[in-house]
């Protein structure tokens, strides 16, 4: 599968920013970047800094006016979807020292206050299946809602509300997932079924020694997902964070296959 990716944004810039941008598809084992051109116009090349689980590139720039950028990439993806169900949980005493800390509670993921109601709502599961199974719920109670939840928004107000947009879906499976002890991160991505078209949200959940991607929206499959960055929920992977004062003009996002 080759994916064409297109994006544009188009910010105000209100005084001197420091802006953090990563929305560069990675450069992987499963996905190889075939062409890709990446314009930032008056802002410059900016300087980079080593992202999240090295999945990926995030660079800094120092913006003093408004701010354009133009991204393309045609990108290969050499991934298949996997049936979790039959896939092993990892045991703590045996994760790589790397992965603890996708086990552990984070700003946007209390999991720990969700350990009863996963032992008694998916009690008879473990691992592959106890993945799926978290998935499908949220597929089946949740209603995907732009607009419905904001930058505060955790998952334990997604899970309440039982609404919101695929970073908040994600955010539920991460959550219910460290719940279960397997751990789980938050991945940005680009796909071609997302809609409205925008960047796209997923888990990622570590069974059976490898990481697997989860889309609980159920917009995108492994085998049509091009990742960005990875993170312990949205706050360390958003596309853009800045650091002073910006007001969107213009923002477009295309992925299409090739």
């Amino acid at each position: 599968m080759e994916l064409d990716i297109a994006v544009r944004l188009d910010y105000a810039v209100g005084g001197p920013v420091d802006l953090l941008l990563q929305i560069e598809a990675a450069a992987l084992r499963d996905q190889r970047i075939l062409s890709s051109s990446f314009d930032t116009g008056a802002a410059g090349e900016g300087w980079a800094v080593a992202a999240e689980s090295e999945v990926g590139r995030r660079l800094w720039f120092q913006l003093g006016q408004d701010f354009q950028c133009h991204y393309e990439a045609r990108v290969a993806i050499d991934r298949q979807a996997t049936d979790l169900s039959n896939l092993p949980q990892v045991q703590p005493r045996n994760l790589p020292g790397e992965v603890i800390r996708y086990l552990m509670p984070s700003r946007y993921c209390p999991s720990d206050q969700f350990q009863a109601f996963v032992n008694a709502e998916f009690g008879g599961t473990q691992g592959g299946a106890r993945v799926s199974a978290l998935r499908d719920w949220i597929q089946q109670r949740f209603a995907y809602v732009p607009g419905a939840s904001g930058p505060q928004t955790t998952a334990l107000d997604t899970f309440v509300q039982r609404q919101g947009v695929c970073r908040d879906f994600a955010h539920v499976l991460i959550t219910m997932a460290r719940a279960s002890t397997i751990p789980a991160r938050f991945v940005s991505v680009y796909a071609p079924d997302v809609t409205p078209p925008d960047f796209h949200a997923v888990a990622e959940v570590y069974l059976g020694d490898a990481w697997h991607l989860v889309d609980p929206t159920g917009m995108a499959g492994p085998e049509n997902i091009a990742r960005i960055g990875v993170g312990e929920d949205a706050s360390g992977v958003a596309f853009m964070t800045s650091f002073g004062s910006m007001m969107l003009r213009q923002q477009t996002v295309t992925v299409t296959r090739a």
